[in-house]
């Protein structure tokens, strides 16, 4: 079943709240209009009760039934006020009865009976009456008195104002509903807008924007929440194409040196020495293309989320020893001065062995490659307040300033072609930078060209572990 749209819901929820609204204040009004009617009648009734009292007490005290009978039938046979009236006194003798009610054997109530004004609704002879019945004390005679009014004025009356409330309801919510829907339409004019130029942006376009809106209301805040996810979304699809378009070009130049030189050295026969070094170079292409793969293999798993690091409390210092360890000789080979500044001092950190040291790595074969012969490589750990501090510095050939922003991004290299000669694909910084992330640390250049370069990197300690060992 295909749902009704939020204007047209909006719309009968306006209507639905109107309609109750109009019906708890028709129902209100109905009852305080009849209360105040019944309010009236049992003015008049009282009224009449204290006439027919004022009457008696005005004839003699020791009046006859008959004499009673004659003056009330005089005084009240003619008036409409005795048309539903009934006088008894204690001992059930008629002072007076109304015709109507005596042909209708209507009841009266004795004087045990009354305790205290009685009203009642009655129903006689297809007349709706209204009665007050009282009992009143004249020179020591109790007289049961009773007298009624027809309820037709009043249920008339009910009913012309039920008939107007419900002709008038029907007229508000018929106007009110269409200025409902014209009200949700445009309310919801700016979202229709919105889906139409959000429908038609796609990948050829993403550079498209909603139309920014003034209204500081939800709607603007949803326009420009939708631009910032769409400029996002443009800056991720720029990311992913630009890291296709690197990583084809990385991964041909290598695949095409290795058929170059597979087609040469089939072009024709050779001897075994000139075959083995072709296999060199090949392997060699091999190793570097596998090297490439791998790290877009990982880099590609941490976008995914699905490279995940095992962090538990490790010691910085010891971990960082032992890459200084591994390194000394691979520095000495390239006639590089290394020195190591490690702390005496335990360092724990929550963090993942294998990637620290795999960073190390990255960082301290950037150093050997980027420095010249005869050149400098220093490795330092230090505390620096609650945080640990691990830097790798050389004297090599340093980054400019308009490359350091831009050295942690995927495939970026500050000098390209002497980084494709030394083998760098520009993915070992990204690399070291993600890891660097998933320890919730920070990574920092400070370089000048010609000047080498210091990379630090900041990790939160380990606060329980390293007070302990304090």
């Amino acid at each position: 079943m295909k749902r009704l749209s939020i204007g047209t819901r909006l719309t009968l929820s306006y209507l639905l709240i109107f309609a109750a609204a109009q019906l708890i204040f028709g129902v209100g009004m109905w009852i305080i209009l009849r209360h105040k009617l019944y309010d009236i009648a049992d003015d008049t009734l009282e009224s009449r009760i204290d006439d027919i009292q004022h009457f008696l007490q005005a004839q003699p005290k020791d009046a006859s039934v008959a004499k009673l009978q004659e003056e009330i039938t005089e005084t009240y046979v003619l008036e409409h006020s005795g048309d539903y009236l009934q006088v008894q006194d204690e001992q059930g003798s008629w002072i007076y009865r109304a015709s109507f009610l005596e042909k209708n054997n209507a009841y009266i109530a004795t004087s045990r009976e009354l305790q205290s004004p009685l009203y009642e609704d009655r129903k006689i002879a297809g007349r709706r009456i209204r009665f007050l019945s009282e009992v009143v004390e004249v020179y020591g005679r109790r007289f049961i008195v009773q007298t009624g009014t027809p309820e037709g004025d009043i249920l008339g009356t009910l009913h012309f104002f039920q008939r107007s409330l419900w002709l008038s309801a029907l007229v508000i919510i018929f106007f009110a509903s269409g200025v409902g829907f014209w009200l949700s339409r445009k309310a919801l004019a700016p979202v229709d807008a919105i889906t139409r130029t959000a429908r038609s942006i796609n990948a050829a376009n993403l550079n498209r924007r909603l139309e920014k809106l003034n209204t500081g209301d939800e709607l603007q805040r949803l326009s420009d929440t939708l631009n910032e996810m769409l400029s996002r979304i443009e800056s991720a699809f720029q990311r992913i194409s630009r890291f296709t378009a690197d990583a084809s070009h990385e991964l041909r130049t290598p695949i095409s040196l290795m058929r170059t030189e597979a087609e040469i050295a089939l072009r024709k026969s050779r001897d075994e020495g000139e075959y083995q070094e072709a296999l060199r170079h090949i392997l060699a292409e091999a190793e570097r293309t596998s090297t490439l793969i791998e790290k877009l293999l990982s880099l590609a798993r941490a976008d995914a989320g699905r490279e995940s690091l095992d962090i538990r409390p490790m010691n910085l210092r010891e971990t960082m020893e032992k890459v200084a360890n591994d390194w000394r000789q691979v520095v000495a080979v390239h006639r590089l001065n290394f020195t190591q500044n490690i702390l005496d001092k335990d360092l724990f950190i929550a963090g993942d062995r294998t990637a620290l040291v795999r960073l190390a790595n990255i960082l301290l074969d950037n150093a050997v490659k980027y420095t010249p012969a005869g050149g400098s490589i220093e490795i330092a750990v230090h505390q620096s307040n609650e945080n640990a501090v691990f830097t790798v510095k050389d004297t090599g050939i340093g980054i400019s300033d308009d490359d350091q922003p831009k050295i942690f991004e995927r495939f970026y290299r500050a000098d390209k072609a002497r980084s494709r000669e030394l083998g760098g694909a520009g993915l070992g910084l990204a690399i070291a930078h993600w890891i660097v992330e998933q320890h919730r640390g920070s990574i920092t250049v400070k370089s000048s060209l010609g000047n080498g370069s210091q990379f630090g990197v900041l990790f939160p300690l380990h606060t329980e572990l390293n007070s302990n060992e304090t």
